[in-house]
């Protein structure tokens, strides 16, 4: 029918149908942020957590009340708070978590800085993915406390063996999460990228790297799990005055003196921190870009 001839016309209830579908289409692109009353998120985050340690002192309590083993393999949990408040009177704690502490965020930061540009080589450079994607995969998987030995004898009881260890424990982490990350990104991306002018770093900042910022915040966070571990390994068997006192070593002269409530005492204080980084640092960067992604809807 010619155009002149059609005389019909779009009823009004068939032009809002249309708007109110385009509308939920586009109601389904758009995050839904539930905001929950404060007192109820403080509930859910923190009275778990205090009811598990109420339990676990409570049984813990009771094996020692019931004398199944003797008091110097289960010390009562008096006891452990007892030396706990020792170094805590001394200040001594103070300078113990310092010598750890500041350690593991110097080596996890260099990590960083050569598993960012190693991690963005093996995912878009195919000879050197192949060259050594498996051996970073291997090294991944390979315990920490292994390098200890040959550490000691290349470096001697420095720092420099510290910071090696824990190097070699975090780096294959945080590169192989940046791998992971960029191979799950829709090719697309990139193409268009280029199709825009952006090209080697400038692609790999804007587009690679935020595209890729789930993956590679998992591999950050086990990176930093990895160093933790190394660190404490590493101030654990190579312990010597040269080395500062930190918590592997605090942990080692409980070994020593067979002290065990100073023995967990430093087991506590081993987990207490790395609970703090990840709850005070990690979690909140993790609940930051899921949100922004849509994907960690509940405030």
């Amino acid at each position: 029918m010619p155009p002149e001839l059609d005389t019909r016309k779009e009823s009004p209830a068939a032009g809002a149908d249309d708007a109110a579908a385009v509308a939920g289409l586009d109601a389904l692109d758009t995050p839904t942020v539930v905001r929950s009353p404060w007192w109820r998120r403080a509930l859910a985050v923190w009275v778990p957590p205090i009811v598990a340690l109420v339990l676990f002192l409570l049984v813990w309590q009771l094996v020692w009340a019931s004398a199944i083993t003797s008091e110097f393999k289960v010390p009562q949990p008096a006891s452990v708070w007892s030396e706990f408040l020792k170094i805590v009177d001394d200040s001594s704690v103070l300078a113990i978590l310092w010598t750890s502490i500041s350690r593991a965020f110097l080596g996890f930061f260099i990590a960083l800085v050569i598993a960012t540009p190693l991690g963005l080589l093996v995912a878009k450079v195919k000879v050197v993915r192949a060259a050594i994607g498996p051996l970073l995969s291997g090294l991944q998987s390979l315990p920490s406390v292994a390098w200890v030995p040959a550490a000691v004898l290349w470096f001697g009881l420095t720092d420099a063996t510290i910071y090696f260890v824990v190097l070699a424990g975090s780096i294959p982490s945080i590169a192989n999460g940046l791998v992971a990350g960029i191979d799950q990104i829709p090719p697309i991306l990139p193409r268009v990228g280029q199709v825009l002018g952006a090209r080697g770093l400038t692609s790999a900042r804007h587009i690679l790297l935020p595209a890729a910022l789930p993956g590679y915040l998992a591999g950050c966070k086990q990176g930093w799990a990895f160093s933790w571990r190394s660190l404490m390994a590493a101030e654990i068997i190579a312990a010597g005055p040269l080395l500062g006192f930190g918590l592997g070593a605090y942990l080692k002269q409980g070994s020593d003196f067979s002290n065990m409530p100073g023995v967990i005492a430093a087991i506590f204080l081993i987990l207490i921190v790395g609970i703090g980084i990840e709850l005070l640092i990690f979690r909140p960067i993790e609940r930051r870009v899921l949100r922004a992604r849509g994907l960690s809807l509940a405030t």
